[in-house]
């Protein structure tokens, strides 16, 4: 065996923390803040005029960004026109890119709340307390942003999934309303005059009216595709694991909300499927919490979820000629089906026990329809040691003829495998906290 690579050089860690989620945040984040400060001192006549676009839009494209009809036909367009022909750097660029988009909907998120702190505070020092209706609602509504906007923060999310789910959906769905009632009323002061105008025309003319219409359409969407299923469920030996299966084939790089109910605590999966024409889909979910556990414990026979699935980074493997496809652990249920459904992905699985862990479902699923020839399955408890997985990336990448490495893994192992994937010059995509 080889040496072990060294450190990662502070350049390559530089790169991994500061992704393209953190730049295109940045970038959004920098923008507004400029555009804010030149609104203040009245170098940006435009803004001055229609602050509640800006407040709107912003929420506008912070929630587009993640409706799963605008994810699935960005990713199919991107698939479609650039597909192996594209220089490679211009296919990473793209993976990267719809990879990350999450680094728009924080930034565009947090200049809408900071767009409506400086809005309601500039309404208060026009109008003084006279307008009491408008100040509450832009008080209201900024309380009601910077809570769901802190419920997202990732030691929220991470830590109490629960708790991010109910405050960031419902008080998200509370600032919409508030944010309607705010717009509405916020059209009928001039700030030119100083004075309020009850002009109802006023309210369809304003930009911020058609953008809150368009905010609210893209958030019901998807709740319009959710359904009740019936499913079964599988138990592995262990029952460290659960395996659910669900009627109808499902194409590639998708993930999965499940939930025990109709509105809250929707949990994310990767599925599994032969072909978007099989019969059936699964579901590997590895008991980690209340949720997965109750899975176990009550084996329910429905469940509620999207129809509409989420496409996540190795839906664009279509771009590429030749790929590795890296999962440990239950990380199998993001990668799996781009190795089955393609054969030009070699796939690298690292766990342990593996048919008394995932279950014989998984396992012979994945010896029927990945050749031996292209994969490489570590059973740790089998050799009684853990794999340089960084070297077996290497030389699977290497002898065939691979363009991209995709990486399922725990937070340790993602970085791990990270930084010596670029150290080694290999262009890699891990899995995505959201920051």
């Amino acid at each position: 065996m080889k040496k072990e690579l060294k450190t990662a050089p502070w350049w390559v860690k530089f790169r991994l923390i500061f992704n393209t989620y953190r730049k295109l945040c940045t970038i959004v984040a920098i923008f507004n803040a400029l555009a804010i400060y030149f609104t203040s001192i009245g170098k940006f006549q435009y803004a001055a005029n229609h602050p509640g676009a800006f407040i709107v839009g912003n929420l506008c494209i912070s929630v587009l960004v993640r409706n799963e009809c605008f994810l699935r036909s960005l990713f199919l367009i991107m698939n479609l026109l650039f597909a192996k022909w594209s220089p490679i750097w211009v296919r990473t660029s793209i993976s990267s890119m719809l990879q990350h988009l999450g680094g728009i909907h924080s930034g565009c998120a947090t200049s809408g709340l900071a767009w409506m702190i400086w809005r309601t505070v500039q309404l208060v020092q026009l109008s003084g307390w006279s307008g009491p209706a408008v100040n509450a609602f832009g008080i209201i509504t900024c309380t009601t942003l910077g809570i769901t906007f802190f419920a997202g923060w990732p030691v929220v999310r991470n830590r109490a999934h629960n708790v991010f789910e109910r405050w960031h959906r419902f008080l998200g769905w509370t600032s919409l309303v508030m944010t309607w009632v705010f717009s509405m009323i916020a059209t009928q002061f001039n700030t030119t005059t100083l004075r309020w105008e009850f002009n109802p025309i006023a309210v369809p003319e304003a930009q911020e009216f058609w953008f809150v219409i368009a905010m609210s359409f893209w958030i019901v969407l998807p709740w319009t595709m959710t359904r009740r299923v019936p499913i079964e469920i599988e138990l592995p030996k262990k029952k460290t694991t659960a395996v659910i299966k669900f009627r109808r084939g499902m194409q590639q790089g998708l993930l999965g909300r499940i939930s025990h109910h109709a509105v809250w605590e929707y949990h994310l999966f990767g599925l599994i499927s032969v072909s978007p024409k099989a019969d059936c889909h699964y579901m590997i979910c590895g008991v980690q919490g209340d949720f997965t556990r109750s899975l176990v414990e009550r084996r329910p026979t429905h469940i509620w979820t999207r129809e509409l699935k989420i496409p996540h980074v190795s839906n664009t493997s279509k771009l590429y000629h030749k790929g590795v496809r890296v999962c440990t652990g239950t990380g199998i249920g993001s990668g799996l089906s781009t190795c089955m459904q393609s054969p030009n992905w070699f796939l690298i699985w690292i766990g342990s026990d593996f048919r008394n862990t995932f279950g014989d479902t998984i396992v012979d699923l994945m010896e029927n329809n990945v050749g031996e020839e292209r994969r490489i399955i570590w059973d740790s408890k089998a050799r009684k040691a853990r794999p340089n997985v960084v070297q077996l990336i290497k030389e699977a990448y290497d002898s065939w003829g691979a363009e991209v490495v995709f990486i399922t893994s725990n937070y340790q192992g993602n970085m791990e495998m990270m930084e010596g994937c670029k150290q080694l010059g290999m262009p890699c995509y891990g899995t995505l906290w959201d920051f």
